[in-house]
């Protein structure tokens, strides 16, 4: 797999019947390691060792409805009292980062209503505060503290 703009961090894989799986901690199982899915696990790890995120308030790739059509968001982060902190989307290094991706996240966080927004292709990263009053998003640096 391809190197990302992320500390080294130690995975476990297995294989079986030709592919490569990787070790889920969120979700504790092995899923097949996909360009998408080693970003998405090098986000995890981000955000746990580097950003101290407690591993029980992250949670990955659940499904939601928005206007009557299912999607599934990467991960999002709760805070203790079970609102959103944070809603990040992972794409493959390939994939560019675009309107198009931040519009994505946009739509699936105006029913999630996360304080925070993370995309990143592995290579690129990009934070985000919102102001959900005026529904537009605010760059930052990084991301805060857990609060």
């Amino acid at each position: 797999m391809q190197n990302l703009n992320f500390p080294a961090y130690s995975f476990r894989f297995k294989n079986s019947k030709n592919k490569v799986s990787i070790f889920d901690e969120i979700r504790k199982k092995f899923i097949i390691l996909t360009p998408e899915e080693w970003v998405r696990q090098h986000t995890i790890q981000f955000l746990l060792q580097e950003k101290k995120y407690p591993k029980s308030y992250i949670n990955a790739e659940k499904t939601i409805t928005i206007n009557g059509t299912t999607k599934r968001y990467d991960l999002v982060v709760f805070k203790p009292n079970g609102e959103l902190f944070l809603l990040v989307e992972c794409k493959a290094p390939e994939v560019t980062i675009s309107q198009q991706t931040f519009d994505q996240i946009a739509r699936y966080n105006l029913k999630l209503n996360a304080d925070y927004l993370m995309v990143t292709n592995g290579l690129n990263h990009y934070f985000c505060e919102m102001n959900l009053e005026e529904e537009k998003y605010i760059f930052l640096k990084e991301l805060p503290e857990f609060q």
